[in-house]
């Protein structure tokens, strides 16, 4: 049985899985999509990852992850804006490696506090000024950009950036290469969510939507807090209807950190991925494929 067409498997749900692994059972399984990560795809080889990718015949949705963009100007903070440059040419060689429909979609993960400081306003300016130096080399690329606001409880130490709307303040002040990522993990909880979806699709900014579940209480590392949609408090059908109001037609990812899942043997983690999508995410699309 087939995959839905517009699912697609974040590879940090099998996390272990070698990539050629990950890239078997993701098309053994009937999916379309993937989404990679660029330290498997640094395991391997940039090159030697676009060709096999472009042997499986799958897609790419995105690629994870560029950001971390708080630190104060210094050597440090210039290592980092240079690796998002090949971040950025990564995305490109992966996008044109995938089949049809690819995405040339770098997901950003802004960065926490910069250790010793209180500076949360001045952070969140750094993560605009920085995108602001990428942005030109983005569009040369024809990457996408897209910001993703995370929980507030990852303000500290992972990104500044926690709601959809601190997101698009920033990318709205770029062109359309700088987009937004909607993941219902981290933006559920917001009272203002679901203007924010509106807001972000008029303005054609939704660069990805990634989908898993949120459910108490949280394990010691809350990094590895996420499950299977369907198995926790998250209303996926209104938000999936929210962001398919939009007219957004892309791949939807599920994109899931727990450790009991990726202890999991990989064949039941991918099957049981498309069937918790097919059961909470898929009835609530209007287009069914990109």
């Amino acid at each position: 049985m087939s995959a839905h067409p517009r699912l697609s498997l974040n590879q940090a749900t099998i996390k272990y899985a070698p990539f050629d692994e990950a890239l078997r059972l993701t098309a053994g399984a009937g999916y379309e999509s993937i989404g990679l990560w660029r330290e498997p795809v640094a395991d391997v080889g940039l090159a030697e990852a676009a060709r096999r990718l472009n042997d499986s015949g799958l897609r790419i949705s995105s690629l994870c992850r560029g950001g971390f963009f708080t630190l104060p100007e210094g050597p440090e903070r210039r290592a980092a804006i240079d690796e998002n440059r090949r971040a950025i040419e990564e995305t490109r060689v992966l996008a044109a490696a995938g089949a049809d429909g690819s995405a040339a979609v770098l997901v950003l993960v802004a960065g926490g506090i910069p250790a010793g400081t209180t500076d949360l306003a001045g952070s969140r300016e750094r993560v605009r000024d920085a995108i602001g130096e990428l942005a030109a080399e983005a569009r040369a690329a024809g990457v996408t950009l897209a910001i993703e606001p995370l929980h507030p409880m990852y303000a500290s130490d992972r990104a500044v950036v926690s709601t959809l709307d601190q997101a698009l303040d920033i990318a709205l002040q770029f062109g359309p290469e700088v987009g937004v990522v909607v993941d219902t993990f981290h933006i559920w909880w917001d009272p203002q969510v679901f203007a924010a979806i509106e807001r972000a699709g008029a303005a054609g900014r939704i660069a990805s939507y990634q989908v898993c579940d949120w459910a108490t209480p949280l394990p010691a590392d809350v990094l590895l807090a996420r499950h299977y949609p369907g198995d926790g408090v998250i209303d996926f059908s209104a938000l999936t209807r929210a962001v398919d109001a939009t007219g957004y037609a892309g791949d939807i990812e599920v994109e899931i950190f727990n450790e009991t899942i990726w202890d999991d043997a990989w064949p039941t983690v991918v099957a049981r991925t498309a069937s918790s999508f097919a059961d909470v995410v898929a009835p609530h699309l209007s287009v069914l494929t990109t």
